[in-house]
């Protein structure tokens, strides 16, 4: 199921939604600008046009394999007259067109991809599109900060499996009951808390009762690529049969090294 998404655009809230890595935008809460009470109103206004047709039929005659141009061509001969009508459901119906699509009950109403959404917008108001697509813009820029932090993520935990393999083949006897293992890889965990963090998983959620997760779903980006490498060197230093407490050490001054390089980085960069 597509997940929608709501921005809001000058106190006017703005559902999107992705189909199939597509981006589309509700043309019917943009309609809300002309007409508030029967926004499909100002839609079908929209798509009765002569040029809207001539839009319309373009984007899919680049972007649709399947488009219908056969149906299409009677269709732009008679758009802009006074008898001719035109519908999101009728259109997509009759062309096979993907770049607007309808949904139906609560919630519902017409999607159009972005460009056309956008186009939708500027014959509605010229003001209300700039708005529009700044605010799109943001969107999509935290969901590639988001997609960053999450893939950084994702490699912390990979990177966290390689770690414990080691513990259980350096750090675990065979004779320790299943509550001692689980014991020791908390307390390896927890050197790499502290070595970066300053405090151990425990520590943070008793500081913090009313937060879901864990000390390391709230780290930054430059924290958890720090994290990442630090537990590659601990797993070397396991197996090297470091001492825990040199580990600790060794690790605190990595990580206070690779963090101010990430930071003096990330300065650089907004300074460019």
């Amino acid at each position: 199921m597509a997940k929608i998404t709501n921005i809001t655009v000058k106190e006017v809230s703005v559902r999107t939604l992705k189909v199939n890595g597509t981006d589309y935008i509700s043309i019917t809460d943009i309609a809300k600008q002309k007409n508030q009470i029967e926004p499909k109103d100002v839609v079908k206004n929209w798509m009765r046009l002569k040029n809207t047709l001539e839009y319309l039929g373009l984007w899919e005659q680049l972007n649709n394999p399947t488009f219908k141009g056969v149906e299409f061509d009677p269709l732009l001969r008679d758009a802009g007259s006074n008898a001719f009508t035109m519908s999101p459901t009728r259109w997509v119906e009759l062309t096979g067109a993907i770049g607007i699509i309808t949904k139906n009950g609560a919630g519902g109403g017409t999607f159009a991809q972005r460009d056309i959404a956008f186009k939708f917008a500027s014959w509605v108001s010229v003001e209300f599109e700039l708005y529009l697509v700044k605010e799109f813009q943001r969107l999509k820029e935290e969901e590639q900060k988001q997609l960053g932090w999450s893939a950084k993520r994702e490699l912390s935990k990979i990177n966290y499996h390689i770690h414990t393999d080691a513990i259980k083949q350096n750090l675990i006897p065979a004779a320790l009951t299943p509550q001692q293992i689980s014991y020791v890889y908390a307390n390896e965990a927890d050197v790499l808390n502290v070595a970066l963090f300053g405090v151990t998983a425990k520590q943070w959620r008793d500081a913090n009762p009313d937060i879901k997760g864990n000390i390391r779903d709230y780290a930054t980006i430059n924290e958890l690529i720090c994290l990442s490498n630090m537990e590659n060197l601990n797993a070397v230093f396991i197996n090297e049969n470091m001492l825990q407490s040199e580990r600790l050490v060794k690790l605190n001054q990595i990580a206070i090294q690779q963090m101010k390089v990430l930071h003096e980085v990330e300065n650089r960069k907004l300074l460019k």
